[in-house]
C-alpha cells in the first residue's frame, strides 16, 4: 500500500487533513511556525528521524499497511521518545484535564452514590494507566536503550512486555458508559458533555497508541533484538543534527532593517553597501528560511530575539 503522507510533502498541509497529526507534533517535539517547509526538512531541523515520523503519521491514517513503506526503518530511539512524550501528554495533560471537568461538572451530594463512583471509578483507572506507563518508562525503555547500545540485558525481552500489554483503555469504555447511561445530571451540563467528550478522545487516542506500540514498536525492537544476538547490531546514533541553515550577520541586519520597514534603497545607505547586495542577501535569506513576506520575517525576527516589539514598522 503506498504510503499517503510522504518526506516531499508540505507539513502544513498535511497537517489540515487530520487532527490526529497536530498532536502528533508535539509528541515528536516538533514546534509550529515552520512555513512552507516540507516533512523532510522540518524533521531535520527538529532533529527527528524523518523515516519514523513518515510510519506514525502514516499509521495514524492508515494504520499498518499505510506504516509499510517505513517499518523497516524506524529509528527505534526516536520511537521511544515519541513513546515517552505521549505518555506525559496523557498523564500530565489529558487525564487531569478530564478530572477538572468532571469534578466541576458532577454533583457529588446531589448524585448521590453515583456521582462519587464516578469519580472514584475515574481515579482507579488514572492510577492503572500510570502503574502501566511506569512500567514501560522504567524498564521496557531502558531495556530497549540497552540494545541500541549492542547489549542484551538478561532476564527480559520485548515478548515478556508484549503478553503483558492489556488494552488499558477498556476500563474508559465502562466509565463513557456508566455516565451516558446512570448519570443524571449535576452542576454543570456542558462541562459533563465536554468531559464525555474528552474521554471518547481518550479511549481512541489510547487505542491508537496502543496499536502504535504492537505493530511498529514491538516489531522494531524484535528485529533488533535480532541483530544484538547474531553479534550484528550497531550502536543507533542520537539521531539526525539540524540542517537549518543559520543567518549570517549581515543577513540579520537586513532582516532588522526590513522589519523596521526600510526600502531596498534605505538599507543599503544604513549598511553602506549596494542595492544589488540587499537584493542578493534578500534572495539568500528568503531561500534560507523560505519566508517570502515582510510579515513572515517580522514574525521571524520577533521570535528570534532580531527585534523588539517596539521596534517593527506595522503598516
Amino acid at each position: 500500500m503506498t504510503a499517503k503522507i510522504k518526506a516531499t510533502d508540505r507539513m502544513c498541509d498535511i497537517l489540515t487533513g487530520d487532527y490526529m497529526l497536530v498532536l502528533m507534533l508535539g509528541r515528536f517535539g516538533i514546534s509550529l511556525g515552520f512555513g512552507e517547509k516540507t516533512v523532510q526538512e522540518v524533521c531535520q531541523e527538529a532533529g527527528v528521524d524523518t523515516n519514523t515520523f513518515l510510519a506514525v503519521a502514516n499509521f495514524n491514517i492508515a494504520g499498518a499497511d499505510g506504516a509499510a513503506p517505513y517499518t523497516d526503518k524506524i529509528s527505534v530511539r526516536t520511537l521511544i521518545s515519541y513513546l515517552e512524550n505521549t505518555h506525559t501528554y496523557f498523564l500530565d495533560f489529558l487525564l487531569p484535564q478530564i478530572r477538572r471537568k468532571l469534578l466541576a461538572a458532577i454533583d457529588t451530594v446531589a448524585g448521590g452514590k453515583v456521582a462519587y463512583l464516578i469519580l472514584r471509578f475515574f481515579d482507579d483507572y488514572q492510577n492503572e494507566l500510570r502503574k502501566h506507563m511506569a512500567s514501560e518508562n522504567n524498564r521496557t525503555f531502558p531495556y530497549v536503550r540497552e540494545l541500541l547500545e549492542g547489549r542484551l540485558p538478561q532476564g527480559y525481552s520485548i515478548e515478556v512486555y508484549s503478553r503483558g500489554h492489556a488494552a488499558v483503555e477498556r476500563k474508559l469504555g465502562e466509565l463513557k458508559n456508566i455516565i451516558i447511561k446512570y448519570y443524571k445530571g449535576g452542576n454543570d451540563a456542558h462541562q459533563l458533555l465536554s468531559a464525555l467528550a474528552d474521554i471518547f478522545f481518550c479511549e481512541s487516542d489510547l487505542h491508537q497508541h496502543e496499536q502504535m506500540e504492537d505493530h511498529l514498536f514491538v516489531p522494531a525492537v524484535q528485529r533488533l533484538e535480532e541483530k544484538v544476538l547474531a553479534g550484528q547490531a550497531e550502536p543507533e546514533q542520537q539521531g539526525p543534527s539540524s540542517r537549518e541553515e543559520t543567518l549570517s550577520e549581515r543577513e540579520k541586519d537586513i532582516v532588522r532593517c526590513i522589519v523596521r520597514g526600510m526600502t531596498n534603497k534605505e538599507v543599503a545607505e544604513e549598511l553602506f553597501i549596494s542595492v544589488n547586495t540587499v537584493l542578493t542577501h534578500r534572495k539568500n535569506i528568503a531561500r534560507k528560511l523560505s519566508i517570502h513576506s515582510v510579515a513572515g520575517l517580522t514574525i521571524y525576527a520577533i521570535a528570534g530575539g532580531l527585534v523588539s516589539l517596539d521596534e517593527v514598522h506595522l503598516s
